[in-house]
């Protein structure tokens, strides 16, 4: 099997950076929290970003629209007017 590295620093693969977005990161910090990839050198964080590509994550479709990313959690309004 041919490995091809996108993180020399911490020896990450495409198949891995690829493994990580399947399950459900979205973003080069997402990628980094996962696999340290882009957190040394930094010059392997343009490939994640290429890697990851536009569209891939719902998430990031609206955030590119400007709407909110996260959805509001059942029961959560009002627990500000607690003061």
């Amino acid at each position: 099997m041919n490995h091809v590295y996108v993180c020399s620093c911490f020896g990450v693969t495409e198949q891995q950076v690829k493994k990580h977005v399947d399950d459900g990161a979205c973003t080069p910090r997402q990628i980094a929290s996962a696999c340290k990839a882009g957190t040394d050198c930094g010059s392997c964080v343009r490939r994640i970003q290429a890697l990851l590509g536009r569209g891939a994550c719902p998430r990031r479709e609206l955030a590119d629209r400007g709407r909110p990313v996260l959805s509001s959690v059942a029961g959560a309004e009002g627990l500000g007017d607690a003061a």
